[in-house]
């Protein structure tokens, strides 16, 4: 019988359009889609992060339905950011059961960027929650985290769609989910995150089309419409992610297989 290629699933950033990875994740395991480590940027973090740490994806579906999201931002006088991440903190610490990397039922890295160097950073080790409080802090509106000699900030400001890393971690096949560079992406500018989001979007258009079409299989979610807000829309975000997913199964299989 023939080996199994070493595949790795690239969960990329996207705020409120990143729940449509919840869908993806829940067709995976529907349909036995086998996948060896999690690389995840942003909101793709988290996900991955939560989905690592062993959630049921339904149940977490279910859960977000009645979960009001303003709760978990701790608004204050800005310093260094909008929101402490304290909060936030709080509920990743709850969602990852407080585990750590070498506790996780499946291998998963979380890409954040190095205020002071300006590089990717690449987490693997320690807690998973302040990983991934690192890796979803949008400079000015979150807190960054200091961890050692770095001060980190959201993994979307170098790379959003982390498929050089899974590269090179040993990937044979990379499937990768793009929540923000699909069609029909609206934007709409109302408030300070907003302006802040759009312009790191901007700067990263040009790094996505250099490296989107090295993943060998890509799903897009029809999520552009969405705010990076909306959160309170989680069923309709969840549901598009399911379908990307089930529309690219046959190309998935076919890819695994090596036909």
């Amino acid at each position: 019988m023939a080996k199994r290629p070493r595949i790795a699933l690239v969960l990329g950033a996207g705020s409120a359009r990143g729940l449509a990875h919840i869908g993806v994740l829940q067709v995976f395991e529907e349909n036995q889609i086998p996948f060896d480590f999690i690389v995840g940027s942003s909101m793709g973090a988290i996900v991955g992060g939560i989905y690592a740490c062993g959630a049921d994806m339904k149940m977490l579906g279910r859960m977000l339905e009645h979960l009001d999201s303003r709760l978990f931002f701790d608004v204050q006088l800005p310093r260094l950011g909008f929101i402490s991440g304290k909060r936030i903190k709080e509920l990743l610490d709850l969602m990852t059961k407080k585990k750590n990397f070498d506790e996780t039922k499946i291998p998963l890295l979380v890409v954040a960027t190095d205020l002071l160097t300006g590089e990717k950073v690449v987490l693997e080790e320690g807690s998973i929650s302040e990983a991934v409080r690192a890796s979803i802090s949008i400079p000015g509106i979150f807190n960054p985290v200091k961890l050692d000699e770095m001060i980190l900030v959201d993994g979307a400001v170098v790379d959003r769609l982390p498929i050089e890393v899974a590269r090179s971690r040993g990937a044979d096949v990379v499937i990768a989910v793009d929540v923000t560079f699909g069609e029909g992406r609206a934007v709409t500018i109302n408030n300070t995150m907003d302006v802040i989001l759009t312009a790191i979007d901007i700067m990263q258009k040009k790094q996505f089309d250099l490296i989107y079409d090295k993943a060998d299989i890509l799903i897009q979610p029809s999520v552009g419409r969405f705010a990076s807000k909306d959160f309170e829309k989680s069923q309709e975000i969840i549901q598009l992610g399911r379908q990307a997913a089930q529309e690219k199964l046959d190309e998935i299989k076919k890819e695994i297989d090596g036909d």
